[in-house]
């Protein structure tokens, strides 16, 4: 066996070399970093100077009323929002998957969001969320419904959040869908119409498990970008709510990194490795119920797929 030169080996190195080193310097070097100062108690970042090495960060997080707040919001937050939002996107990507009229109007008005700044769409938001003149109080009005305080109160600004996140969601997650939606073989929708089968029925028993892949990889993602959920509380409420009741995780952290004097780089540290943790499990979980649900799809996709070679 000849051997390369040492020259050819290192060739494909030299052209991944910018890349492993921003990795490393802009990723790696981070998350080693904040993990070391989680274990620092008393860190002081300016001198480098610390008390002690152990576990009080942690413990002094996991006690601290404002970080159970931040949790018990961000998991309700994510429970609601992914499952909702992934519904919502789900139905309106296959419509927009049709070939109607006007489909390109309606694709542009649900992907706008995307080329809208996140700071002017949630002062619109925070307008429409308004008891006094607000849109969205106006039209529960035109039912006989009481004006809702979304802003002005603590148990209606969870609320608030939640259709906001929903809402901010969904142009991405749809764009996703359609992608898995235009990627299946429309011979799949040929064989079950000659079959005489009805549009809900071929959405349940051909579109959601063709499009099942899809569908988690959506979820996963948007699950971990919302237990990131951080720039809406600003537009929204200018901070954690009108009574410190809206904390969550990421906001917890900036808190005690920037807000507080002096700045609790130890006790954000552990926040961020703790939140880290929790994102992998849930992701390790959701990658366990796809392996899963792989297997109870399969005879659906199976029996679609026979259908589809007979019409070859």
């Amino acid at each position: 066996m000849i051997r390369k030169p040492f020259a050819e080996r290192i060739k494909p190195l030299l052209y991944l070399l910018p890349f492993i080193v921003s990795v490393s310097i802009f990723t790696l070097y981070p998350i080693v970093n904040v993990i070391r100062m989680s274990f620092l108690e008393g860190y002081k970042y300016l001198t480098g100077a610390y008390t002690g090495v152990g576990f009080g960060n942690y413990e002094k997080v996991v006690s601290d009323p404002f970080f159970r707040q931040a949790i018990s919001n961000t998991f309700r937050y994510v429970l609601l929002v992914v499952p909702i939002s992934t519904v919502i996107a789900v139905i309106l990507a296959n419509l927009l998957n049709q070939k109607v009229r006007f489909q390109a109007f309606f694709q542009t008005c649900y992907f706008l969001p995307m080329v809208t700044s996140s700071l002017a769409v949630g002062l619109s938001w925070r307008f429409m969320f308004n008891d006094k003149f607000g849109i969205i109080n106006y039209v529960l009005s035109l039912m006989g419904i009481e004006p809702i305080q979304f802003l002005g109160n603590a148990s209606g600004n969870f609320v608030a959040l939640v259709i906001f996140g929903i809402w901010a969601i969904l142009p991405n997650t749809i764009i996703l869908l359609l992608s898995g939606l235009q990627n299946i073989d429309p011979l799949y929708y040929t064989a079950a119409k000659v079959d005489g089968a009805k549009t809900l029925r071929i959405f349940f028993r051909i579109t959601v498990p063709l499009l099942a892949p899809t569908i988690m990889l959506v979820i996963i993602i948007n699950m971990i970008s919302t237990f990131k959920m951080y720039h809406e509380l600003f537009p929204l409420f200018n901070g954690p709510g009108i009574a410190y009741n809206m904390f969550t995780v990421v906001y917890y952290i900036y808190y005690e990194f920037r807000v507080m004097t002096p700045p609790k780089y130890g006790y954000a540290s552990a926040a961020a490795v703790m939140l880290l943790v929790i994102v992998f499990v849930f992701t390790m979980l959701q990658r366990a119920v796809q392996a899963w649900s792989r297997k109870e799809r399969g005879e659906d996709v199976k029996q679609a797929k026979k259908h589809r070679d007979a019409l070859r």
